[in-house]
């Protein structure tokens, strides 16, 4: 595979990570649940409510 969609999964999943913690969620689990959903796991993130 392209090197480029490592990089872009990569950086999305710390991305989730940080929007993760911000909603007062486990950012470790989010990047690693980020990292095999990819942006499906950002639309689960951005929709959820916050605690």
């Amino acid at each position: 595979m392209d090197k480029q969609f490592f990089v872009g999964f990569g950086t999305l999943a710390l991305i989730n990570a940080g929007l993760a913690q911000g909603k007062n969620r486990s950012g470790l689990n989010w990047f690693l649940l980020s990292l095999i959903l990819g942006p499906i796991a950002t639309f689960f993130i951005v929709i959820s409510e916050t605690k």
